[in-house]
């Protein structure tokens, strides 16, 4: 399966916004899952597996994880799977 070309911050924003139930205007590309969101480790995997299954092709490891702390991380992330 290819991935898609283009992540949007806001295709993200509007995932993170859903799955820990925050309001989107709140999230910038450097909110913090953790100090600003209070996401804990389960939290944060829990929303890696929903990136995964929104963004076909995407995979995120466990070393992944924890390199994504902010909410632009995950474009970043896959932006670099991108150019692989």
């Amino acid at each position: 399966m290819q991935v898609k070309e283009c992540f949007s911050i806001n295709d993200v924003r509007t995932l993170v916004a859903k799955q820990l139930r925050v309001d989107i205007a709140f999230l910038t590309s450097e909110t913090h899952f953790t100090n600003d969101l209070g996401a804990d480790s389960l939290d944060r995997v829990e929303l890696m597996l929903a990136i995964e299954g929104k963004f076909a092709g995407v995979e995120i490891t466990d070393d992944d994880v924890e390199q994504i702390q902010v909410v632009g991380d995950p474009i970043r992330h896959l932006n670099t799977k991108l150019r692989r």
